[in-house]
C-alpha cells in the first residue's frame, strides 16, 4: 500500500478501502514509491482498524517501481533497509503503536527469495533494527531460511494475484502470464495453498507451499474486489483471520 508515484495515478481511497478486508499491511517507504503523507494517512486509518502495519522496502528507484534489479553491496542493501524501516516507524511512534513486520518490495524481494547474500543482508539489518520484527517472505525461499537462521520470526507468503513456477518461485512479470486477473482463478489458488498447502505451476505441477500470509497488491486492477472475496472464502471454510 501508499505506492504513490509519479508512474500512474494514485489514489489512497482505494487503499483505505481495502483496509476493511486484509489484517495486514505492506507501506512503502519512499524509495521505490510512497512519500510521508501516504505513510502518515495510512498508518493512522491502519492503526485505527487494528491493522498489522509492516515496512516496505524496495530500490531507490522509483523510474521502474523498484522492479528492476540492482547490484547493490550488502552493506548498501543494509542501510537502505534501516534507512525505510526508520522512514515508516516514526508515524507509528506518533500513534504510539509498533512496526510489526518487514516485506522487501518487487526486484529486492525476488532477488532475495533466490540470493542467500542479499536475504542475508536484508536480514541483518531487520534484526539490528528490532529482533522483534516479524518478516514476510515467499514461502520456501533463502529469505524466509536467512531469517530464520537470523533468529526471526517469519511468516511465509503466498500470493493471490500471480502465478507460480515449478520451483515455487513466482512467474516473472515481464511474461503475459505472470498476473491472475480471474476472480475465481484467484480463489480457487488461494484455497489450495492455504488449505491443500500447495500450488499448481503454470506448467500444472502441483508445488508445495506453506501458506502464513495472502498478498493482494493493491495497485492491481481487481485489487478490492479480490480481497473482498478472499476473505469472504476464507472465513466460509473456516480460516481465521488475524493480525
Amino acid at each position: 500500500m501508499g505506492e504513490s508515484t509519479h508512474l500512474w495515478p494514485y489514489d489512497i481511497e482505494k487503499d483505505l478501502k481495502l483496509l476493511r478486508y486484509v489484517s495486514s499491511i505492506n507501506i512503502a517507504c519512499g524509495m521505490h514509491a510512497g512519500d510521508s503523507y501516504t505513510m502518515h494517512e495510512l498508518v493512522n486509518a491502519a492503526c485505527i482498524e487494528g491493522i498489522a502495519i509492516g515496512a516496505h522496502p524496495g530500490f531507490a528507484d522509483r523510474d521502474n517501481f523498484g522492479r528492476t534489479n540492482h547490484d547493490l553491496s550488502t552493506e548498501q542493501i543494509y542501510d537502505l533497509i534501516v534507512y525505510q524501516m526508520g522512514a515508516l516507524e516514526g508515524f507509528l511512534r506518533i500513534m504510539d503503536e509498533p512496526l510489526h513486520h518487514v516485506k522487501p518490495h518487487g526486484a529486492l524481494y525476488n532477488m532475495a527469495a533466490k540470493d542467500a547474500r542479499i536475504a542475508e543482508a536484508i536480514c541483518n539489518a531487520v534484526y539490528d533494527y528490532n529482533p522483534k520484527l516479524i518478516v514476510y517472505g515467499l514461502s520456501g525461499s533463502k529469505l524466509i531460511e536467512a531469517a530464520t537462521a537470523t533468529g526471526l520470526k517469519t511468516y511465509s507468503e503466498v500470493f493471490a494475484d500471480r502465478t507460480y513456477q515449478d520451483d515455487g518461485h513466482l512467474t516473472p512479470r515481464t511474461e503475459a502470464n505472470a498476473l491472475i486477473e480471474d476472480q475465481q482463478q484467484s480463489l480457487d489458488q488461494v484455497l489450495q495453498m492455504v488449505m491443500q498447502r500447495t500450488v499448481t505451476s503454470v506448467n500444472e505441477k502441483e508445488v508445495p507451499i506453506v501458506a502464513d500470509t495472502v498478498c493482494v497488491h493493491s495497485d492491481g486492477a481487481h485489487a478490492l474486489q479480490f480481497a473482498r472475496e478472499i476473505k469472504g472464502v476464507l472465513l466460509m471454510n473456516g480460516v481465521e483471520l488475524k493480525s
